[in-house]
């Protein structure tokens, strides 16, 4: 019976993992691409946005994969975390 549990808690952990990955992985934007990245950014956040030359200084310096998640996100809450 204890065996039992572990197997399934060992499963458990191993599947939690792998969608938590799944959901962390985004389509690379090139750093070429931040107009397109701050504009998306801009039309999420809306009155939030920060000024346009630190959102494009932010962009720069963010990896391909921070602004794939920045162009995936639809809400502000998801694009917080992309950073």
């Amino acid at each position: 019976m204890k065996a039992h549990k572990t197997a399934i808690l060992f499963t458990g952990l191993i599947t939690g993992s792998l969608l938590i990955q799944g959901c962390n992985s985004y389509d690379p934007v090139p750093v070429s691409q931040c107009k397109k990245v701050v504009k998306h950014a801009k039309k999420v956040l809306g009155k939030m946005a920060p000024k346009h030359s630190k959102m494009i200084a932010d962009c720069k310096k963010a990896s391909d994969s921070e602004r794939g998640c920045i162009m995936a996100a639809t809400k502000a809450g998801a694009m917080a975390q992309c950073l």
